[in-house]
Formats: C-alpha cells, sequence, structure tokens
C-alpha cells in the first residue's frame, strides 16, 4: 500500500501544492493530511498512519519537514519505520529514502576471514555513519528552518511594535472575516431563502461554507432584512 502525508502547520494555509506533488509521482497513493504544528509527533492523522502501516508498505512525503521538523524524534521514527520494513520517499531530499539507507546495508564490503576484515570493519562502519548523517542532517536542517522562521517572526513583530504598528487584533474593534462580506452577497443571491432558487445544502456547497458558518451569516442577514 503507498500513504501520502501532507501537513501544513496553520488551517489558513494551502495544502495542494504538496498532494499535487506526491500525486504526480505517486498517482494511486491514500493520502492523508492534517493541519498540525511540525514539532510535534502526536498528530492525529500521522498516529492513525503510523500505527496502520505494516512491512512492505510505502509512506510518500513531499520533504522530510512534512514528517518531522524536530531532528532527535524525527530520526528516531525514521529508523523505527526502517526496521519495521516500511518504505519512506521524501520527493525534496531523495538522497535520505529508505531505498538508500537499504542500499548503503546491502553495500557493506564482504569480509575474507582474515586480519584484513578489521580494516574492512571500519570501512562498513563508516559507510553506515555516514548514510545516518546524512537523515540527520536533512531533520537537522528542518528543525533549523523553524527555528530560523520563528526568529524572524519574532524580529518582524518586534521592528513593526517599534514603528508605532498595530499589531494582533485591535481592542474594541470587531473580528469580521475576510470572506464574510462575499460570502454573505452569494447567499443573499443564491439562497431560496432570499433572493435565489438554491436549498440550504446546495448553497452551503457552492459558497463554500462550514454548516455553523453558513447558518451564522444566514441568521446575521435575517436579522438585517
Amino acid at each position: 500500500m503507498i500513504y501520502g502525508y501532507a501537513r501544513i502547520s496553520r488551517p489558513q494555509q494551502s495544502i495542494q501544492r504538496q498532494i499535487r506533488n506526491i500525486e504526480k509521482i505517486y498517482p494511486k497513493a491514500l493520502i492523508l493530511q492534517e493541519a498540525y504544528t511540525g514539532t510535534k509527533m502526536e498528530r492525529p492523522e500521522w498516529m492513525k498512519l503510523y500505527k496502520r502501516v505494516k512491512a512492505g508498505d510505502t509512506i510518500v512525503f513531499d520533504s522530510v519537514s512534512r514528517m518531522s521538523r524536530t531532528a532527535d524524534e524525527g530520526f528516531s521514527v525514521y529508523k523505527e519505520l526502517f526496521d519495521r520494513n516500511v518504505n519512506l520517499v521524501f520527493l525534496k531530499e531523495p538522497h535520505i529514502n529508505t531505498d538508500t539507507y537499504k542500499r548503503a546495508l546491502q553495500n557493506k564490503v564482504k569480509l575474507t576471514g582474515d586480519k584484513v576484515d578489521l580494516i574492512l570493519k571500519g570501512v562498513n562502519e563508516y559507510l553506515m555513519a555516514l548514510a545516518e548523517e546524512q537523515i540527520k542532517i536533512a531533520f537537522d536542517q528542518s528543525e533549523k528552518e523553524v527555528m530560523d522562521l520563528r526568529q524572524r517572526t519574532r524580529e518582524g513583530i518586534e521592528t513593526a511594535r517599534l514603528n508605532g504598528k498595530q499589531i494582533g487584533h485591535k481592542p474594541g474593534v470587531p473580528r469580521v472575516a475576510k470572506k464574510e462580506a462575499p460570502s454573505k452577497a452569494m447567499i443573499l443571491k443564491l439562497s431560496k431563502s432570499f433572493n435565489g432558487n438554491l436549498s440550504d445544502v446546495e448553497c452551503m456547497k457552492l459558497v463554500n461554507l462550514s454548516r455553523n458558518t453558513y447558518y451564522k451569516y444566514k441568521r446575521e442577514l435575517s436579522l438585517n432584512e
């Protein structure tokens, strides 16, 4: 079985790029997706997949950062899945796919049974250490990227604050979703409760709103009539 795993850190981000990248190479992959921070491995969809996969299955990631942004934990999970004979594919870092790691194991220099084996064992240990180091570097780089992003965000917020800009929601000003006004306009135009001929279910799908948000907007529109 081939699985794809796509993850974003915040719901407002787009996950479609990751899905497209996976499906381009693995069109039949069963893709699990979620919005959850990459610094934690106890993500709901990931944990379902982690427990479900069995020997011979494949998990495809757009990049190593989608699996984990914590180097130590990421490498630990990598090794555990490898030992379970689960194939891991990282589209942006193919050099750390488990197939590559597996080849490093298989390509060990054969021992000869004499004193030169002391040297050959050292060569084999070096090859394995080199392969593991490449994997750890990829996870380390992913962890560094998220740390750098957090630092740039903090610096940007501080710079904006020093320049007198309002940071965050302004007290006393009601929050208005960016798509609230256009969504309400479409509901007025399409819903048979107002000026259209679509049912609530049809209108909800067309406007692309959750059930709660749709009926909230509809109530507000009714009160304004």
